[in-house]
């Protein structure tokens, strides 16, 4: 099998999973497939490379969120704040799971990139602190102190404005 088979076989079965972590980051649909789009163009020639890694979708999470923290450290990336998120269209679901998900995602727009994409990997992928680390750049001790301070900024926002972020 050819490396671009390989390579077209890995996007097909895990494009759904890398846009949903990308939205988790980007806070819309537009800029998550933008950032998976991005993300594997940048991979692609480097793909044997992916490939050799233990887990090449780890790589490529890894990959996403070093794409989406240089995104947001370039002045141009900036996005203007707004106090809703859109519907995605062609999704069916609850009232309170939008209003959940809107109210959870407003929350996470108060906090910083690194901050964001620490909760995110830790509380919707499940990576433990060695991966978050990983994954960022860092220690494991700077995860701790970014997810600390990131709970705790979300759980001042909820308690200063009764969990109100519109």
């Amino acid at each position: 099998m050819s490396a671009e088979t390989r390579f077209a076989d890995f996007v097909r079965a895990n494009t759904e999973a890398l846009v949903r972590t990308a939205y988790l980051l980007t806070g819309s649909s537009h800029g998550a497939e933008e950032l998976v789009q991005d993300t594997l163009v940048r991979l692609y020639p480097k793909w044997g490379r992916v490939e050799s890694a233990d887990v090449p979708l780890a790589y490529v999470r890894r990959s996403l969120t070093n794409g989406f923290l240089n995104q947001r450290r370039r002045a141009s990336s900036r996005d203007i704040v707004t106090d809703s998120v859109p519907e995605r269209p062609g999704e069916r679901s609850d009232e309170d799971d939008l209003v959940d998900r809107d109210e959870v995602w407003a929350l996470l727009q108060t906090l910083g990139h690194r901050q964001r994409a620490a909760l995110v990997l830790r509380y919707y992928q499940g990576f433990d602190e060695a991966q978050i680390a990983d994954a960022l750049g860092c220690r494991p001790r700077t995860v701790r102190s970014l997810v600390s301070r990131g709970l705790a900024t979300l759980r001042q926002t909820v308690s200063t404005d009764g969990g109100r972020t519109s």
